[in-house]
């Protein structure tokens, strides 16, 4: 009776109920070709990049619209990320980097929307985007390198008994790099959303009193924006300084 009153009360929260992946035709199970939640949120993500990049750009007029301009802005701020971390080296791989910045941060924005679903909350994204850039600045580094790549493991500046048990580490940091790489991202997104829905629930709950937990919705709601511009820097320059790696492997 006890549980039944609390939950009749409100006090029922589920914070994590928002990140269940659900098909959007139908209640059956969801296999690999299920249209889901997801399929729809990254679909529109890449609809909104579309727009930006190809329509807000499309008429390049030398006084931009509100649009070009952001386009311009995000380009250009992209472009010197990837210079200034990776070098010059590292420009010519610029239209992937600015790839995976385009669908994280889009990704990360809509998914403060209501009733929408944060698609880089789930490590399964997060982890195809890891992989991705892991498989992606290894093959870089053996195809321009050779064997001299596995230097990046070697550090040849440490005392000579070290340098086994350093390389060691840099062997087993190197292959966490993908799984760091992904749950950062993934935990952050996760987080910052079920504090925001935990709060909610008190402030269904608490009627008059809702007003404390109204104003920490919207402090944690303020962070979760600059949250979303963050993690998505985050994980696009830690690409970078992948990158840079493969390209210049010795210590």
């Amino acid at each position: 009776m006890a549980e039944s009153a609390e939950g009749e009360a409100g006090f029922a929260i589920h914070p994590m109920d928002q990140f269940i992946v659900r098909p959007l035709f139908g209640d059956g199970p969801v296999h690999w070709y299920t249209v889901t939640n997801v399929t729809l949120w990254m679909a529109l993500t890449v609809l909104v990049v579309s727009l930006l990049l190809v329509v807000g750009s499309r008429g390049r007029v030398l006084v931009p619209s509100r649009m070009q301009s952001v386009a311009e802005l995000l380009y250009g701020f992209v472009y010197k990320m990837v210079e200034d971390v990776a070098g010059k080296d590292g420009a010519r791989y610029f239209p992937y980097i600015m790839t995976v910045f385009c669908f994280v941060l889009p990704a990360n924005v809509l998914g403060l929307l209501p009733m929408s679903f944060t698609t880089t909350s789930h490590i399964a994204v997060t982890a195809v985007l890891a992989v991705a850039v892991f498989a992606s600045v290894t093959a870089i580094g053996f195809l321009k390198h050779g064997t001299h790549f596995l230097g990046l493991f070697w550090i040849s500046s440490a005392p000579l008994p070290l340098r086994p048990v350093l390389a060691v580490i840099e062997v087993l940091s190197y292959f966490v790099r993908p799984v760091s790489h992904s749950i950062r991202l993934a935990g952050n997104m996760m987080a910052g959303h079920a504090v925001i829905k935990v709060f909610a629930g008190f402030a269904g709950a608490l009627g008059v009193a809702s007003v404390f937990p109204v104003v920490a919705i919207t402090a944690v709601y303020g962070l979760e924006v600059l949250v979303a511009f963050i993690q998505a820097y985050v994980f696009t320059i830690l690409t970078c300084v992948y990158l840079r790696d493969a390209l210049h492997p010795s210590h």
